[in-house]
């Protein structure tokens, strides 16, 4: 039989047992994982260059493109310069003389339309009417 000695001992002993295989089946795992992340890693590797390239071209045609759209821009801004001046003297151009010319002609008309009223002897003006009553409003 065994002593109590002997009985702690050998309870330690498939206690390490179980924990060093439990550590080594942790470790081979692990190295496992290890070796599948090295392998994407590498994958990653190889594809980040021409992924890197693509960007630097599309970085490169975009950079072209603001700078048509400030080129574009700027002549937006011309134009609508332009057209403001060209609106401002067709209004000082034609417009002065257009309301002149509307104002005349309503004075004309107001003038002959006078003038036919008291030939006829008819009086466009309205006439007052007085009221019925003497008294005012309460």
């Amino acid at each position: 039989m065994l002593t109590g000695g002997q009985l702690a001992g050998l309870i330690v002993a498939v206690f390490w047992a179980v924990l060093v295989s439990f550590i080594a089946l942790t470790l081979l795992k692990l190295s496992r994982l290890l070796a599948e992340a090295t392998k994407v890693v590498h994958d990653i590797g190889d594809q980040a260059g021409p992924l890197m390239n693509d960007m630097t071209k599309t970085v490169r045609r975009a950079n072209e493109q603001l700078g048509r759209t400030d080129v574009i821009t700027r002549q937006v801004a011309g134009v609508t310069q332009n057209v403001s001046a060209v609106t401002t003297v067709m209004t000082s151009v034609v417009g002065g003389p257009l309301v002149k010319a509307a104002a005349f002609s309503y004075g004309v008309r107001k003038a002959l339309g006078n003038r036919d009223g008291e030939a006829r002897g008819d009086s466009r003006r309205p006439q007052l009417q007085a009221r019925s009553s003497g008294r005012g409003r309460r």
